[in-house]
């Protein structure tokens, strides 16, 4: 999709207000409702606005531990990795699965959970019980320097 000013403006600013109404929306990027709100729709129906979502802050509910697993697996056949990711994406605790090259694990997860009992609960009642998982290795998060931060909007070529 070939993306003028507007459209790159109204991503920019929904990315970081996503509350914001038509009518203000409009007015920031300098256009009136109507044709923002047409923009807005075609954005949405092309896929690249793929959804509204709140951010929650994970430590007011009691989730205080973040960690970083690589995975390694035993074959690397289409099946297995279908069958891992299915697995995984049935784990609340699971906030990001992400099938890597350049280390010697398969995929790495980005997974929360309230204590270092619970990461323990997860990591050998769940995941090291998926099939073709051989290998884990964790790295625990201290803090989030940078987090949900916006998706970068290429300029038009």
């Amino acid at each position: 999709m070939d993306l003028d000013r507007y459209d790159r403006r109204i991503l920019e600013i929904l990315q970081r207000e996503g509350r914001l109404t038509n009518q203000e929306l409009a007015e920031r990027i300098g256009l009136s409702p109507s044709p923002c709100l047409r923009r807005l729709r075609a954005l949405e129906e092309a896929g690249v606005i793929t959804g509204y979502r709140a951010q929650v802050d994970a430590r007011k509910l009691g989730l205080s531990l973040m960690a970083l697993i690589h995975i390694s697996m035993d074959r690397h056949t289409p099946e297995r990795f279908a069958n891992f990711e299915r697995a995984i994406a049935a784990l609340p605790e699971v906030l990001e699965c992400l099938l890597i090259t350049g280390q010697e694990a398969d995929y790495q997860l980005k997974v929360i959970v309230r204590d270092m009992e619970a990461y323990q609960r997860l990591l050998l009642d769940k995941i090291t019980r998926i099939e073709g998982v051989t290998g884990v290795h964790s790295s625990f998060v201290l803090r989030a320097a940078v987090q949900d931060a916006p998706i970068p909007i290429p300029e038009a070529q």
